[in-house]
């Protein structure tokens, strides 16, 4: 058998439902991808840009647009390398296992179990947060996924569209046609969190239900609003609890799937 059917049949005697959450105490519904983050990443000390992306100073922080940042396709797949901490519980690796499928049901990447020839590949493991980095580095990187604040579908695929190469929806270069940002609400010291960035948007319009974009509330200092859809200002932001049609569609067009 090919490793990546072992990899599916093994997800299909693993899976647990869409959208579930494992050990997560005191709740079993997600309050958005936006909001994960910010609860889990509260006053952690790893260096962080936008949030939840661990900046990589061996190259500028574009996504994809740069040299390098995507992973590679061989014939009609991408294939990534996995590996899970075996500090999760069975249940919470089978949660991860679970979200990561969702990938394959709609894209082409696929995801096998990392061996020792595969040089680069994403760990998945408890860390101090929900954290990723943007798009593929060489030599392997870690993705932190909190036990007690990160196993959402949201929040998993959020961080995995970021080592997939995508960055924020609110930062993408177009934005401002779309939202307006409210700086004299925004945290002290946070503001780089709202900062545009040079996207390859792919001809996708603004998606204000992107897993990737953020809340209406997103680092306020006062419980006002710090970002406002143009169109609707009482547009509800930053609540997808999955992947939106044009996610998949970003994924596709920048993997040609």
């Amino acid at each position: 058998m090919t490793p990546v059917f072992v990899f599916l049949l093994f997800f299909s005697l693993t899976a647990v439902p869409p959208g579930a959450t494992v050990d997560r105490a005191g709740t079993d519904t997600s309050l958005g991808a936006s909001e994960n983050i910010a609860r889990a990443n509260d006053g952690i000390a790893t260096p962080l840009i936008h949030g939840d992306i661990v900046p990589d100073y061996r190259r500028n922080a574009d996504p994809c647009t740069a040299t390098g940042c995507k992973w590679p396709k061989r014939r009609d797949f991408v294939r990534i390398p996995v590996s899970i901490s075996s500090d999760y519980s069975r249940e919470q690796r089978r949660f991860i296992i679970n979200t990561l499928v969702t990938f394959h049901e709609s894209t082409c990447i696929r995801f096998v179990w990392r061996n020792s020839k595969h040089r680069d590949y994403l760990h998945f493991f408890s860390g101090s947060g929900c954290w990723s980095y943007l798009g593929r580095l060489t030599g392997g990187q870690r993705v932190s996924l909190k036990r007690d604040g990160c196993l959402f579908t949201d929040t998993v695929q959020h961080e995995v569209l970021h080592a997939l190469g995508f960055h924020h929806e609110h930062a993408r270069s177009d934005r401002d046609e779309h939202v307006s940002i409210f700086t004299e609400n925004i945290i002290e010291g946070t503001e780089s969190n709202f900062q545009k960035v040079q996207t390859n948007n792919l001809g996708t319009p603004y998606d204000f239900n992107s897993v990737m974009h953020y809340g209406k509330f997103a680092f306020s200092k006062n419980g006002n609003p710090t970002i406002i859809a143009k169109s609707d200002p009482d547009l509800p932001l930053g609540t997808a609890t999955s992947l939106s049609a044009n996610d998949i569609a970003r994924v596709n067009r920048l993997y040609e799937c």
